[in-house]
């Protein structure tokens, strides 16, 4: 599972990073706090010599989805496809094929259970400020002739740290390591070589401590480094 991740990226690091163009780039808005249920746009980049960054909505909708309320309805049953089911799955197997893409984040959160307690975690990737989770895209036309661009996040099973803090679901995002991602993108690659790259990364590669109850705070501003700065629960202990 991943539905909540810190995009605090702003233009240039993203352009930097990427050694491409981000497009559109006056519709972005760099975020601690974007929650796939909140249908946020996101930067993605997608396959193709000089691709350059692009804004998608989270919550992939395949291309042959019947009608605009299906395709609505798909939105929030499609945040993370999973990787045991990427190729086989009708709403991912055609996106896996020929529209896979990267998602670039600083981290994500996760929640773990502890007695009758959800303490959240913020995990990011050791000396590496900006990474890549693996994505997979689509594009439909809706009314008015509006071309809707959309992505889901690769999940995979847990890693050793990841089962501690992701207790109950036991998942964590596909990880792309800087040297895969071209790799990720790259549409010769059989799939066989791309399921590969979906395993989990190793736990000593990830950071991760707990984080204030600010985050399920609906009504405050969550677009603050307060959001994942380190923060004591009573009882807890330090993982990696």
């Amino acid at each position: 599972m991943c539905f909540t991740v810190n995009v605090n990226i702003v233009r240039e690091e993203l352009e930097e990073r990427y050694g491409t163009k981000l497009i559109d780039h006056d519709s972005y808005r760099p975020s601690y706090y974007y929650h796939a249920y909140s249908l946020p746009l996101m930067p993605v980049l997608c396959s193709g010599e000089g691709e350059p960054v692009r804004l998608f909505r989270w919550g992939l909708i395949p291309s042959w989805s019947a009608d605009e309320n299906e395709a609505r309805e798909m939105m929030t049953k499609t945040f993370n496809a999973r990787a045991e089911t990427i190729a086989t799955r009708p709403a991912f197997r055609d996106s896996f094929a020929s529209r896979r893409c990267l998602v670039p984040v600083k981290g994500f959160f996760e929640w773990q259970h502890a007695g009758g307690r959800k303490i959240p975690w913020y995990i990011s990737l050791r000396d590496t400020d900006i990474f890549s989770l693996a994505g997979i895209w689509d594009s439909r036309e809706m009314k008015g002739g509006v071309t809707v661009r959309t992505f889901s996040v690769v999940t995979t099973r847990a890693n050793e740290l990841m089962e501690e803090i992701h207790n109950t679901k036991k998942r964590m995002p596909v990880i792309l390591p800087a040297g895969n991602e071209r790799v990720w993108l790259n549409t010769e690659v059989p799939a066989e070589g791309l399921l590969a790259l979906t395993e989990p990364v190793a736990s000593e590669m990830l950071e991760a401590h707990t984080v204030s109850p600010l985050i399920t705070n609906n009504r405050a501003d969550r677009n603050r480094p307060e959001l994942i700065m380190p923060y004591s629960y009573p009882v807890q202990r330090t993982l990696f």
